[in-house]
């Protein structure tokens, strides 16, 4: 099999007639979503259960077995020993890379140098570490079964000799205005697949970038926009239309899988967002009556920043004396709103949970 050959930037002819009314909706929901966020004093706080979540699913996609709560017991300190324990780093990782990227763009556009610095964070002590985090691959690679040959390869990405310049290219798209930015999006998502500049990594990078970009091109006001919860459902389709690009030129297909997943996936977002709200809400009154405490508001970030915690580090975070503190903790036990993990003994701290939180940002019915 040849080396796949991609398509210039911008993607012309597109069947705009077909495409028109998605990205009006997808464009719709979206303003909705950013309306939800500018209104939140600390969404870097609040949604943290959302990141948690994106980095938990976009993962799962290359094949990680853990869940929200399982990354926050082993931030906690309970450790999860062997392969548990690599696909936990692998998430936090992720989450890590996404942070570091909105940090980046408060000051400069996305760029090449940044994609390779996300690269080195994602795969740092990890799987694939021995991949040459942070570097564009100089050999040809392939997709297909394990152990398959080139011949036997379902995808076989560009040449490493041409690689540099289709990057260049990539990177010259993001600068620009197409004609509309949700439908840019799709493009820039799906070229940089195409590209594979990684030796390992590739799906993770660019599902990390979808948010960086609507957030760089002002579309989001917090780059908090996830959409692996859709990609991860429709996974078979996910693949299906990218390969379709490079099989067949269908473009049009995989934009309007993407504009469907930005559509639903903001409405699910939504929901989300003012579940989040409602709870903040409520739990700043329920506090207060329980706690009757100058420290409800750190108490309440504390908790919805991290969830699952050790006591000690929660005292580190919110900045509250060791004393006062756990006595408020152990209000929140009494009122049913924290439950413990594991018991403190000796110089190990007690590992508590806020499991109406949890139960949101992933999807469970409270109990």
């Amino acid at each position: 099999m040849k080396p796949y050959e991609p398509d210039r930037l911008p993607i012309e002819p597109l069947d705009y007639k077909r495409l028109f009314g998605l990205v009006g909706d997808a464009n719709a929901e979206l303003a909705r979503y950013d309306g939800l966020l500018q209104g939140i004093v600390n969404p870097s706080v609040m949604l943290s259960p959302l990141t948690n979540e994106e980095a938990v699913l976009s993962s799962k996609i290359e094949g990680t077995q853990a869940t929200v709560d399982e990354v926050l017991e082993q931030e906690a300190g309970m450790i999860k020993p062997g392969e548990k324990g690599e696909d936990i780093q692998e998430i936090i990782n992720y989450r890590e890379a996404l942070r570091s990227g909105h940090y980046y763009l408060e000051e400069r556009p996305i760029t090449l140098s940044l994609v390779c610095q996300l690269h080195k964070t994602l795969l740092n002590s990890v799987r694939g570490q021995d991949k040459t985090p942070g570097e564009f691959r100089k050999d040809q690679n392939w997709i297909g079964s394990f152990g398959c040959t080139i011949e036997q390869a379902t995808f076989v990405p560009p040449n490493p000799f041409q690689l540099q310049d289709h990057l260049r290219a990539w990177q010259d798209y993001l600068a620009m205005n197409d004609i509309d930015l949700l439908l840019q999006t799709a493009v820039v998502h799906a070229q940089f697949e195409l590209l594979h500049p990684f030796k390992d990594g590739n799906g993770r990078i660019g599902r990390i970038l979808i948010p960086l970009f609507l957030y760089q091109k002002k579309k989001l006001s917090q780059p908090m926009f996830y959409l692996s919860s859709y990609l991860e459902t429709h996974r078979e389709e996910y693949y299906a239309r990218l390969q379709d690009i490079s099989r067949k030129g269908d473009w049009n297909g995989w934009i309007v899988f993407f504009l469907n997943g930005i559509n639903e996936q903001a409405k699910s977002n939504n929901a989300k967002v003012k579940r989040i709200m409602d709870l903040y809400e409520r739990m700043k009154k329920q506090i207060q009556v329980l706690t009757r405490s100058q420290y409800t508001v750190n108490l309440l970030d504390g908790l919805f920043d991290r969830p699952i915690f050790e006591t000690t580090n929660f005292i580190e975070r919110t900045g509250i004396h060791k004393p006062t503190a756990m006595g408020l903790l152990r209000l929140l036990k009494e009122g049913g709103i924290l439950s413990e993990l594991r018991q403190g003994s000796g110089r190990r701290a007690a590992v508590l949970c806020f499991h109406e939180l949890l139960n949101i940002a992933e999807g469970r019915k409270v109990v």
